[in-house]
């Protein structure tokens, strides 16, 4: 179980990159004692609401308390799973359609917990926390977004 609260931020302006989403698997290549990884990524679709085309979704967030509940929620994760590594990341600012707005990423000994995990953590932080998402259409009005 993890013991100190994250120094870095849960949080990265704009899209998450493949750049960033694979050297943060490579990071783990030194860890010997990880057998599986499983990773989410969150990806803004361009849904049709009301006749009209998402383009982009605009988050916003209470970061301090967002920041809080990443770190409760994984503090939960690390003591329901067996995990070595766990890290998540969720886009502010705009990210366009087609961009990663959320790389969750989990490391084990074994492959079966990352799968459990994974989904526990996707649910979580859907459910609770403060993130929100102004969809922003392609005539330039928008409405918030509703997580499902």
């Amino acid at each position: 179980m993890s013991t100190d609260k994250p120094k870095k931020s849960s949080f990265i302006q704009g899209q998450i990159t493949s750049e960033f989403i694979g050297n943060s698997i490579a990071k783990h290549q030194s860890k010997t004692t990880i057998g599986a990884h499983n990773i989410f990524l969150g990806q803004v679709r361009a849904d049709v609401i009301e006749g009209k085309t998402v383009t982009a979704i605009e988050y916003t967030s209470y970061e301090e308390m967002a920041e809080q509940t990443f770190y409760e929620i994984r503090e939960s994760a690390f003591a329901k799973y067996e995990l070595s590594c766990l890290h998540i990341y969720h886009s502010l600012g705009l990210v366009k359609t087609g961009e990663i707005c959320l790389f969750v990423f989990v490391s084990a000994p074994r492959r079966k917990v990352v799968y459990e995990a994974l989904e526990f953590l996707v649910e979580e932080i859907k459910e609770k926390t403060a993130i929100f998402g102004k969809e922003i259409f392609d005539d330039e009005s928008y409405t918030w977004k509703k997580n499902t």
